[in-house]
């Protein structure tokens, strides 16, 4: 990474220990070790460091190598089995928690004509977006979704959801993305099955997206009442986000960073999809390649049309379709669109929200617009 980018400091900066071990000391930290105790100037550079310092790398998954792996699932284990037939993207520097990056966890899951996963609920919110196959459908507390490629689908925490193919359909395959990590970490997660094993539909199908998916709100006095902190709107289907992304693309140059970049919003209350997981879409036109940056939260990209790279610290990761690739939080990072005429568009999921709320993020430009490349991945 380009060390303009990072700051270096002496461990004798003002602030920071500078005590050298003697005997006495030696002896003293033994004793508070065993009271349950212990001195902070031992650890003060580890605990606070001057800038973020993720257990995170920078990792891509290739389609190539992810699906011929999900789909010697289905001879090995049954849903039922399972209970939810999935391989986890795991990071090898956050192994301890099972995250693909920071504390978000991120799935491929796998479901053949017919197979039903029980309905279920936990405290981690989650998502889904789908890679292949037709027929595949979510129930959310009583709402029936029929889902196809690239359509994104919230079963946000608390809701009894469930995940199936019809009789009719293909093979499907799907990204998971959950917070588990971060609801482990605040000793806060809970999860059951739901007692008659599946749920009632007692909606109309789609009732969600046909109510707010046009863009508009009826009325405070006409709409049914929502007190969630969630989207009310559950599935936000492929065709009119794309729509959308060629429509702005017309008429503003989007981000330097991002390309075109669109939030998936809770049509409500204007802020993100769930309070602790937010959504994104961008689209990079033909040839272009963005101005590096960095910031607090960690990413979970996933390619939906289009081939190209992105520069994460000073590593270059080439991306095609279905590729899954993660930027941990403070990473430097750009994006490029390797064809010259058709555009790339990436979806990503992110722990924002929980950023935001709290008041931690940070933004940082690159000083040189963009970052060398050391290597390629």
């Amino acid at each position: 990474m380009d060390t303009n980018m990072r700051e270096n400091h002496r461990e004798d900066t003002p602030g920071r220990a500078n005590v050298a071990d003697t005997p006495e000391l030696i002896a003293y930290y033994e004793a508070l070790e065993r009271a349950e105790m212990g001195a902070l100037w031992t650890v003060a550079n580890k605990i606070e460091p001057w800038f973020p310092q993720p257990k995170s790398v920078p990792l891509i998954w290739r389609w190539k190598d992810v699906r011929p792996a999900i789909l010697r699932a289905p001879d090995l284990v049954t849903p039922e089995q399972a209970g939810r037939r999935v391989i986890m993207l795991v990071n090898p520097g956050r192994r301890d928690v099972s995250a693909a990056v920071g504390l978000l966890y991120s799935g491929v899951q796998i479901m053949r004509a017919g197979e039903v996963a029980g309905t279920h609920r936990h405290m981690a919110s989650a998502l889904r977006f789908i890679m292949e196959g037709e027929g595949a459908y979510t129930i959310v507390d009583g709402e029936r979704m029929a889902l196809g490629a690239a359509d994104f689908v919230l079963t946000p925490n608390g809701t009894w959801h469930e995940h199936g193919v019809d009789a009719s359909g293909t093979t499907c395959i799907w990204q998971d993305g959950l917070d588990i990590p971060l609801m482990n970490a605040l000793d806060a997660n809970f999860f059951a099955v739901h007692p008659d094993g599946s749920q009632k539909v007692t909606a109309p199908a789609d009732a969600s997206t046909r109510l707010y998916g046009a863009g508009f709100v009826q009325p405070q006095g006409m709409r049914r009442a929502w007190s969630q902190r969630y989207s009310p709107m559950m599935k936000f289907p492929w065709a009119p986000t794309y729509e959308a992304l060629v429509t702005a693309a017309g008429a503003h140059d989007g981000s330097p960073f991002d390309g075109i970049i669109m939030d998936y919003v809770n049509p409500v209350s204007g802020g993100p999809v769930m309070p602790t997981i937010g959504a994104a879409v961008q689209m990079l036109r033909g040839g272009e390649q963005t101005l590096a940056h960095r910031h607090t939260g960690s990413f979970v990209y996933q390619v939906v049309r289009g081939e190209g790279y992105s520069v994460i610290d000073g590593v270059r990761y080439d991306w095609a379709p279905r590729d899954i690739f993660v930027v941990p939080s403070w990473s430097v990072h750009e994006h490029a669109n390797l064809s010259a005429s058709e555009d790339a568009c990436l979806f990503s999921f992110h722990d924002l929200p929980v950023m935001n709320a709290l008041g931690l993020y940070r933004e940082e430009a690159h000083p040189d617009g963009q970052q060398p490349v050391l290597r390629s991945a």
